[in-house]
């Protein structure tokens, strides 16, 4: 019998991915949407016109924002073996100004799932989406599961929150969970409130001719930026080990955003420097301490790697952009 999987967020960029890889391991898989409405032009398209998946392989449960009553029907009713809790308000600078609707739907959301699940007859085995925001301003100069948390927004507060909370319940009641601590991971299907995307389409955009220049923030900022279905992977050999532990998915690499920058701008030969503007009201309200993952527990317990690196991962964003932009067959979210 196939593996019954259900993904929280199953239309966003991580969970649309985490779709492709369970439907293709023969997983039956249950999502999650607040807006099903998108689902025909989102990151899921791909998907809707393929006979034999909707309603066969993939079943798509609408929930009206973050309601545990809906969430616990849904999970009754599905007894999935596996759960991937991704969904949440997922922007750090947007955190400042939503931070009810941040904690709620990254910190209260996950304590609900987590109680909904121990109760089940057969708890599933669950995976929360963690984030080195919950780092913040941390003085190591290298993060790893070891590090301190030192949050510096309600983003990372909320996901610090959470984190902890999986491992009172992975402790206190012998519950299969855990968290990924995920760094920065970019792709065709970010949404467009990310530097990486409005970078990859605003070179796009100026190489056709649709864009004259782009306004951008901080280029000091530091990130560790990987690439997103191969930080998917690991979420699924994570809930694929006898005893889950949690894990920090990252590159080992820092880089500037004007490494990024200068990156994306090689790929269509142009000088960043004549098409780049700073716009102060862009910068982060708290800019983080940057940011450098340790991999290492990943790669040594899971055989997890990246495999592809910084300069490929922004030639195949700005080259997705660019089949946009041409009116090629697809969409970004390849």
């Amino acid at each position: 019998m196939a593996k019954k999987a259900l993904i929280t967020g199953i239309s966003g960029q991580d969970g649309s991915y985490l779709c492709d890889l369970l439907l293709g391991k023969e997983y039956e898989v249950h999502g999650v949407t607040r807006d099903p409405s998108k689902l025909s032009s989102g990151n899921l398209a791909h998907l809707m016109g393929i006979d034999g998946i909707v309603g066969h392989r993939l079943f798509i449960h609408t929930m009206e924002g973050f309601d545990g009553v809906q969430m616990g029907s849904i999970i009754n009713k599905v007894k999935p073996d596996e759960i991937y809790h991704l969904a949440g308000q997922s922007s750090p600078r947007l955190s400042f100004d939503l931070p009810e609707e941040t904690l709620h739907s990254n910190a209260t959301y996950t304590l609900q799932l987590l109680e909904i699940n121990r109760f089940l007859d057969q708890p599933a085995r669950l995976f929360f989406a963690s984030s080195c925001e919950v780092f913040g301003k941390t003085d190591e100069a290298v993060q790893d599961e070891t590090t301190p948390v030192r949050m510096a927004t309600p983003y990372g507060a909320a996901k610090a929150y959470s984190q902890q909370l999986v491992s009172i319940y992975r402790e206190n009641y012998g519950i299969s969970c855990g968290s990924g601590i995920l760094f920065n991971h970019e792709s065709p299907r970010r949404s467009p409130e990310f530097v990486s995307k409005k970078i990859a389409r605003g070179v796009a955009a100026i190489k056709t001719g649709i864009l004259d220049r782009l306004q951008l923030g901080n280029l000091d900022a530091k990130r560790d930026w990987g690439w997103a279905p191969d930080f998917v992977y690991g979420i699924w050999q994570m809930l694929q080990e006898d005893e889950i532990e949690d894990y920090v998915f990252a590159t080992g690499e820092s880089h500037s955003v004007q490494e990024l920058v200068d990156a994306c701008f090689r790929v269509v030969d142009l000088n960043w420097e004549a098409h780049v503007d700073f716009d102060a009201s862009l910068a982060r309200r708290v800019e983080l301490h940057p940011q450098k993952g340790n991999p290492s527990k990943a790669r040594d317990r899971l055989g997890w790697e990246q495999k592809v690196g910084f300069v490929e991962m922004a030639e195949r964003l700005v080259e997705a952009e660019l089949k946009v932009m041409r009116g090629s067959p697809g969409k970004s979210a390849t």
